[in-house]
């Protein structure tokens, strides 16, 4: 599985072209080709904070902030939703590791 196809399962339906993620990917660092590791604690955050960019851009679209009906079926409260999933995003990418260093330790040497 490559970083594309990782990023498009944290994306499902948010439509997007090829050349729009692959922008996304650059930005935080990706390339859409590479093999996506799961071990790496980098590769994960890095794929988190590209969904995470792009919810933010899903929700910068005004004309989303409605409420939908279609036949039978109403679709509301969208935009409290989405931001409910950026904040879970957010926090999930705060608390992740940034380097792949296998210490399990919370602390930091202050003092030397």
């Amino acid at each position: 599985m490559n970083n594309l196809q990782r990023l498009q399962l944290e994306i499902q339906g948010i439509e997007l072209s090829h050349e729009e993620i692959q922008v996304y990917l650059a930005e935080n660092g990706l390339k859409h080709y590479d093999e996506y590791n799961p071990e790496s604690n980098k590769s994960k955050r890095s794929i988190y904070q590209t969904a995470l960019s792009i919810l933010e851009s899903v929700a910068n679209n005004p004309t989303l902030m409605k409420d939908y009906k279609q036949d039978d079926m109403s679709i509301t409260a969208f935009h409290e939703n989405l931001q409910a999933r950026i904040e879970q995003l957010e926090r999930k990418v705060r608390q992740m590791p940034s380097t792949d260093d296998k210490t399990e330790s919370n602390y930091f040497m202050l003092f030397q």
